[in-house]
């Protein structure tokens, strides 16, 4: 039986109560979300001590131009809480709103509208100085030379023209690279299509340990700072409803390393393949604008449930797919060959694919969203709109082991 307390699903900017009586109590498995202090006060206190480093005011000294390099709205950083503070520190150092540009690090995510823009950054600040949307057109970005496992460096030319670039960003593990924040913001946040299609290719010859940067994949975007060094990190750990939980500000390897002990503590729970069942939510909304990002969800989820178990995914997915090329490969190509394909060449966007499907094989995956049912099952997903009556036809009375997942987007499994 269930207990008195009742299990919410974040889904969207809502939540779904569970209303399913289980045979035996759910494990909830979920990540740290406890606030180190006021906001305010951690912000404050990550700018006064840096980590390693001058602070952000005396690097303004005698500079003319700086950049500032900010999360997209897919992501849970809360720049809006810590640029004022940003903004008070360069002037104080003697650099005028009017030589301070704001880049949202899109990397090859969508543009953000000008309401998005202003929600991001907050009315005040979007008043004060220009707020631009990157852009990864080649003749919008510089070459700057070449890593040393073939990357072509390609940088927004506004950021590489800046003679103070202060880099933030929010600390989470991550599939690709090993974890969030740091460097990403200038690439892929900053970086040609090129650049990041070259990097984000490696991941088919290398793989990365979950809060672990020690992989090539993440040092082949770290020699993008022998030509385009970032001044200034500023680097947050985030709860699922953007709460500011710690901050990390200075020299940027020693500043996000730090941050990065914080984030393992926080987000790494013990995998335990024991489950029949494992019902995800993202998190709600920003994580679950879309299935491009919900896929992550699905991925941690995996590492909970039994091999041939079911996965309950609970993502709204207002914006569908979230990537046009994600969405060709899935509507136009043939499931078994658009994989084989991918096999043999890396297209960004598409890739999604391979992750889905690396999930799909093992387990039978019901999705709980916005998505049109068709839309679902050509992805290989079982739709599911009711959700209470799709996680009872599941249940079995004899042994069912359930484990929730209401933050699925930031509970990630510990690496073996």
């Amino acid at each position: 039986m269930r207990g008195a307390d009742p299990i919410l699903l974040p889904y969207g900017k809502h939540n779904i109560e569970l209303t399913v009586r289980f045979p035996s109590e759910p494990v909830v498995l979920d990540y740290r979300s406890e606030p180190e202090a006021p906001a305010d006060t951690v912000i404050a206190e990550a700018l006064r001590h840096p980590v390693s480093g001058p602070t952000l005011r005396q690097l303004a000294a005698g500079k003319s131009r700086a950049v500032i390099l900010i999360s997209d709205r897919s992501r849970l950083c809360p720049s809006h809480l810590f640029l004022p503070a940003l903004l008070e520190e360069l002037n104080a150092g003697g650099i005028p709103d009017d030589r301070i540009r704001i880049v949202v690090a899109l990397g090859m995510h969508r543009k953000q509208t000008d309401a998005e823009l202003v929600e991001l950054t907050g009315e005040g600040v979007y008043r004060r100085v220009t707020v631009i949307n990157h852009s990864a057109a080649s003749e919008d970005c510089v070459h700057l030379g070449t890593t040393s496992l073939g990357t072509p460096i390609e940088i927004n030319r506004i950021v590489v023209e800046a003679d103070l670039r202060i880099a933030t960003g929010n600390i989470e593990p991550h599939r690709l690279v090993g974890v969030s924040g740091g460097v990403k913001a200038l690439v892929p946040g900053t970086a040609s299509q090129r650049c990041i299609e070259a990097n984000h290719s490696l991941s088919r010859s290398y793989k990365a340990k979950l809060g672990d940067p020690d992989n090539p994949i993440h040092r082949d975007m770290e020699e993008a700072l022998q030509h385009v060094p970032i001044h200034f990190l500023f680097n947050v750990i985030a709860s699922h409803r953007r709460e500011l939980l710690e901050a990390y500000a200075g020299e940027l390897t020693a500043a996000h390393r730090l941050g990065l002990q914080a984030a393992r503590r926080r987000f790494l729970l013990p995998a335990s393949r024991d489950h029949d069942i494992v019902i995800a939510s993202t998190g709600g909304f920003p994580k679950d604008m879309q299935l491009y990002q919900a896929i992550k969800t699905l991925q941690n989820a995996s590492a909970f449930v039994k091999p041939g178990g079911a996965i309950v995914l609970v993502a709204r997915c207002e914006e569908l797919y979230g990537n046009g090329i994600f969405q060709y490969w899935a509507e136009v190509y043939n499931r078994r060959s658009a994989l084989q394909e991918l096999k043999n060449r890396f297209v960004l966007g598409a890739h999604k694919l391979a992750h889905l499907d690396e999930v799909l094989t093992k387990h039978t995956v019901y999705l709980h969203s916005d998505m049109p049912d068709p839309l679902a099952e050509l992805l290989g997903f079982r739709p599911a709109p009711d959700l209470n009556g799709t996680i009872r036809s599941l249940l079995r009375e004899d042994c069912c082991r359930v484990a929730v997942l209401p933050h699925g987007a930031l509970t990630f499994p510990e690496p073996g």
